[in-house]
């Protein structure tokens, strides 16, 4: 590790094989530091030190050790799996992140990161178990960066998972300063005979919509280029959030719904769900379907909330492209017996769900698929 000279201390070294001392630019190449190629690496200390409590504090049985090691140890026989299957699930925040930067409100895309991943873990019938966080930038801000974590620690503790450890990286001249990225990982654990899909779904089951908070965490790239044709800035009035600017309205982090679907589905009630993220309900939801059956939704069953409404009438966005790109209000569906879907809805409701029955399965040819078509006037 290089050590700093300080300034005007500096004297001339001589190199092996020659008598002659060092230029003036040649010792200045000598003594040149981590912290000149743009690396601080007290910075980063100074951050370990203060995120190691928020790490702690999602500590959960299971979880052996804390941070600080060269990797994290997990039992899941004491977190009380007889059988399990390990499931894994990566995924990021996206250019949403382009606008928690721009607003410098850092506090929640670390849930979103969290949500992404163990929404997609707990649609497998898995119970989330630890999570890990990469976090690169392209100049460390101790103060920035722990209040992105603090937000991923607290998302993992409404999931139930350990933040077990992770990565800041430090990379100069590959990310602007100001600028960074996220990627988070998750794994879960479920019993053997207890993974989502059910074998038995098929045609008659009741598809559920449960309620996403927004846009979540997907289509930001289009939000952007909208915002931008529409000529508002981010901290002008949000014309569909009364009381909030536009970014704040927009920086609405993902809905988490671990508890909710793991309390339906140790209840039995469940046989599928899939969590409604880029691809919208027609890419997602045949996912978790058998061939040979189709998904007749009825868009009437629910309204979208404002958000997905200015979007399309600011952005000129066919309604089609809508339920392509984003959740349109629905962020997971799932699949119940019929006669257990009101069951399934209580219970849902009881964890704090907004339910509502938004379509069934049917026969279908092929490949599985979604049958789907938005009232006129949905997006007006």
């Amino acid at each position: 590790m290089s050590r700093a000279i300080p300034p005007g201390s500096r004297q001339a070294a001589a190199r092996p094989g020659r008598s002659a001392p060092l230029s003036r630019s040649e010792a200045d190449i000598a003594s040149l530091t981590y912290r000149d190629a743009g690396v601080d690496i007290d910075a980063g200390d100074a951050l370990v030190r203060r995120i190691a409590p928020l790490a702690r504090a999602t500590a959960r049985a299971g979880t052996i050790g804390g941070i600080g090691g060269f990797g994290a140890l997990f039992d899941p026989k004491a977190a009380g799996f007889k059988d399990p299957v390990l499931v894994a699930t990566t995924d990021g925040v996206g250019t949403k992140l382009k606008l928690a930067i721009e607003m410098g409100r850092h506090a929640t895309v670390g849930i979103d990161l969290v949500a992404m991943c163990v929404n997609d873990l707990v649609v497998q019938g898995a119970e989330p178990l630890f999570f890990l966080d990469y976090f690169a930038t392209g100049r460390l801000s101790v103060e920035e960066t722990a209040t992105v974590i603090g937000g991923i620690a607290e998302a993992c503790r409404e999931a139930g998972c350990a933040l077990v450890g992770g990565e800041t990286a430090e990379l100069p001249g590959l990310y602007a300063t100001g600028d960074y990225d996220l990627a988070g990982f998750a794994v879960g654990a479920a019993e053997r005979g207890a993974l989502l899909p059910a074998p038995d779904v098929g045609a008659g089951d009741v598809v559920l919509g449960l309620a996403s908070s927004g846009v979540h965490s997907n289509g930001f790239s289009l939000v952007r280029r909208i915002v931008a044709a529409g000529g508002l800035g981010w901290h002008a009035s949000a014309p569909f959030a009364p009381g909030q600017t536009l970014g704040e309205a927009l920086l609405t982090p993902t809905r988490i719904y671990v508890r909710s679907l793991l309390a339906v589905h140790r209840a039995g009630l469940i046989k599928a769900a899939a969590h409604i993220t880029g691809g919208g309900l027609v890419g997602n939801l045949p996912r978790v379907l058998p061939a040979g059956t189709v998904a007749a939704l009825d868009a009437a069953a629910w309204t979208p909330p404002p958000v997905f409404g200015w979007l399309a009438r600011t952005g000129g966005v066919a309604p089609e492209e809508m339920l392509r790109v984003f959740n349109c209000g629905i962020g997971m569906a799932v699949v119940v017996a019929a006669e257990k879907a009101e069951a399934a809805r209580q219970r849902l409701e009881a964890e704090g769900e907004r339910v509502v029955a938004i379509g069934r399965i049917e026969p279908g040819t092929g490949e599985a698929s979604v049958a789907i078509a938005p009232p006129p006037g949905w997006f007006g």
